[in-house]
């Protein structure tokens, strides 16, 4: 890839046409940057903005959208990644250039599958939200004029008995109501919701509601792109330099490192099965149980179950110790387990093959990769377990049919994480989490910390309504030292030999 001098760049912008090439801070991305950036820039610029939809999606879900809290946070967020999000000012080329090539990044990364497509889109389109209601009128017009997006204003007031006009309509008068005209297609959404008038296959739209005229046809817009980049992707595989940065942000981990543990050598093998009951994400504790009922994990499930107890602090012996144990109450001698199982446990320490110290499975590597098949333990219980099977394994660990129902709703719209987080809530007792969860082992260190005193977190009390869960600092996972992308690209091109040596079931 091409560098470009920067200086020179800056040098044109200071000459007058700072402005140019965005002139505004809200975009339909339309067109494709055609500038040449570093691969460096490349993968900080979309891993900013995974992390702003991360937080989006998080927001999303924990709090009301138009409240106070969610705009606040969202807010400190767009501060801290510097992307814009509110006013035209000039001085501001830099995070709308970030804005413009992360968004291309990301479509490029997130439309290779159906999923990955929807939940891109879903971001995207409250992302857009938040940054539209932001805008003064003044600064609305004109980005309407610069989308083409201009409606006629109503000459007229419609007549309507005023019994038959909504009451938001009614309290705020026919003057606020009948404001812009639409074609009726472009109205379908707020015409359902019986928001407009209808008459002679036009809507009378109420200014405030513009915005989801503007989102509707914002979100036919991406939709139709991330179909198109979809089917050109071939052209960017053959790529060498891109394709495996791709391939890894549609499920990137942007959180701490869990590599290297501070408690290594803390943790007892007498204590793992209290353990997994108290401080085991969902997804560590079946496995757990499905090794201790069949004394044997199949490859997929020793590589994700293994790679977390050495995280939690496991050291080489006792993983040798535990593992062995183990598989010989089951089919496996002594002397098989010797000269094959034990290989790949001290290889994945990094003390063989390449020597490569192998890290934990993030939750999106879990959800993303290697799903389960006939057989297996392993993956995500909130994304590859059918529902009334997810539903059986709640109630037998004691989770409330009220819990269980949340759970399962997050469940139905996907929000597997957010599914995760609320079987935290439910297992210590706590209203409010005060965290994102990306990780199992995050997981693990946050329990450890709320059971033995190290995070003093209260429970606070219940509210009526709270189909919308409050949560105080849903980025703080976010705001955390991250690991590069571009190691954890490494590790999964190198977890591709260890797999290599679990293959033996």
């Amino acid at each position: 890839m091409e560098f470009s001098s920067r200086a020179r760049q800056r040098h044109t912008r200071l000459a007058g046409d700072r402005r140019d090439p965005y002139p505004h801070s809200l975009q339909f991305y339309q067109e494709p940057p055609t500038e040449s950036i570093s691969l460096a820039e490349f993968e900080s610029f979309a891993v900013d903005r995974l992390r702003l939809l991360k937080v989006v999606e998080n927001l999303g879900v924990s709090h009301v959208r138009s409240s106070d809290l969610y705009k606040t946070k969202l807010e400190a967020e767009f501060r801290r990644l510097k992307f814009p999000y509110r006013a035209l000012a000039e001085d501001d080329y830099d995070a709308r250039r970030k804005d413009h090539i992360s968004h291309f990044i990301l479509r490029l990364a997130y439309c290779q599958s159906e999923e990955l497509r929807r939940w891109f889109l879903q971001q995207e389109m409250d992302l857009f939200r938040y940054r539209f209601n932001e805008l003064t009128e003044g600064l609305r017009q004109k980005f309407l004029e610069h989308v083409n997006l201009k409606f006629e204003a109503g000459k007229k007031t419609p007549r309507r008995p005023p019994s038959l006009l909504p009451s938001s309509v009614s309290s705020g008068g026919l003057s606020q109501f009948s404001q812009q005209v639409v074609g009726l297609s472009d109205a379908v959404d707020l015409f359902r919701a019986r928001r407009v008038f209808i008459k002679d296959g036009f809507a009378f739209v109420p200014l405030k509601d513009i915005d989801a005229i503007v989102l509707n046809n914002y979100r036919q817009k991406l939709s139709k792109a991330l179909a198109l980049t979809a089917r050109s992707l071939p052209s960017i595989q053959s790529d060498e330099r891109l394709q495996p940065l791709l391939n890894h942000l549609s499920h990137s981990y942007v959180g701490p490192d869990y590599s290297a543990q501070k408690n290594t050598g803390k943790i007892s093998l007498e204590h793992i099965d209290a353990l997994s009951v108290k401080s085991f994400p969902l997804c560590m504790r079946q496995l757990h149980r499905a090794l201790r009922d069949n004394h044997h994990l199949r490859h997929g499930g020793r590589m994700q179950y293994g790679l977390f107890l050495k995280g939690i602090g496991l050291t080489l012996e006792q993983a040798l110790e535990f593992w062995k144990k183990e598989f010989i109450r089951g089919k496996v001698d002594a002397d098989k387990f010797d000269k094959g199982y034990a290989y790949s446990i001290r290889h994945s320490y990094g003390k063989e093959g390449k020597r490569t110290d192998y890290t934990p499975y993030s939750c999106m590597k879990i959800i993303m990769s290697n799903p389960p098949s006939q057989g297996d333990y392993h993956g995500c219980p909130f994304r590859h377990s059918e529902p009334e099977l997810l539903k059986q394994k709640l109630q037998s660990y004691k989770i409330p049919p009220s819990g269980i129902a949340q759970i399962l709703d997050l469940v139905k719209g996907m929000h597997y994480q957010l599914a995760c987080q609320k079987y935290f809530e439910l297992t210590h007792d706590l209203d409010d989490i005060g965290f994102s969860l990306n990780h199992p082992n995050q997981y693990f260190a946050e329990s450890q910390k709320l059971l033995t005193g190290g995070r003093e977190l209260k429970k606070e009390p219940s509210h009526l309504g709270n189909s919308q869960q409050k949560s105080n600092s849903s980025q703080e996972s976010m705001t955390s030292t991250s690991t590069p992308t571009s190691s954890n690209t490494t590790a999964d091109a190198e977890l591709e030999g260890l797999e290599a040596y679990f293959t033996e079931d």
